[in-house]
């Protein structure tokens, strides 16, 4: 019996997985056994074949320091005898995958039954989406107070003025006085606004225009629609 064919990648493919969990061809040491094999085996590529590089690595160094190793050259091919019969099925296996292949027209296949599919469920959505009909603009109801600079402020004309202001998606509501203390009231009103057209912001510094009547406001509450 003669030792594989070490000339093959599938053979050395074959013999490094026979290495993954072994340092040895036969036992615990160094024999002949290795050394047969590393006779035939010419510096294998360590990416491809990291577990025959490093026994090839390994045995290299001891057959340098004991070259009269023992064990019998021939248990070799007694015991790898059926790496090559492993290599030659792993080739087959892989020619099959390959001859499953379809070279030609199968990714466009594939392209346009997934573009179909999307195109069906973008019309189904616009569908919905039609059924529904306009979606409704998202609005707020807030709680506005304004405060006015004394007891004395006209709380009528600060509300007029107040109320004056107009904003594409603002409604002013009901409004009550707050007070405050030391007969000072405050003005608390509802408005509701919708909420991509309206800035809060925007709305307070055109109060803060009534410089005369207006000391400060404030959104006291605010809760979605």
């Amino acid at each position: 019996m003669s030792l594989p064919d070490f000339t093959q990648d599938s053979t050395l493919g074959a013999f490094d997985k026979y290495l993954v969990d072994k340092s040895y061809v036969d036992g615990h040491a160094p024999s002949q056994a290795d050394v047969a094999v590393f006779e035939v085996i010419k510096s294998p590529n360590a990416d491809k074949y990291p577990h025959v590089a490093r026994w090839y690595t390994h045995i290299a160094s001891w057959e340098a320091e004991h070259p009269s190793l023992q064990g019998d050259k021939k248990q070799a091919a007694n015991i790898l005898s059926n790496i090559a019969n492993a290599g030659a099925q792993s080739s087959a296996a892989a020619a099959d995958d390959d001859d499953d292949i379809d070279l030609f027209g199968s990714d466009d296949e594939v392209d346009e039954e997934a573009e179909r599919i999307k195109a069906e469920r973008v019309a189904e959505y616009e569908k919905k989406k039609a059924a529904k009909g306009p979606r409704a603009a998202a609005k707020s109801v807030v709680t506005f107070e304004v405060k006015p600079w004394d007891d004395e402020t006209d709380m009528k004309a600060l509300e007029e003025s107040v109320r004056s202001i107009e904003m594409d998606g603002l409604v002013w509501g009901a409004s009550k006085l707050v007070a405050v203390g030391y007969g000072v009231s405050k003005l608390q009103i509802t408005i509701v606004v919708e909420d991509e057209k309206v800035s809060l912001d925007d709305l307070q510094e055109r109060v803060a225009e009534f410089e005369e009547l207006v000391q400060s406001s404030d959104i006291a509450a605010m809760q979605k629609l």
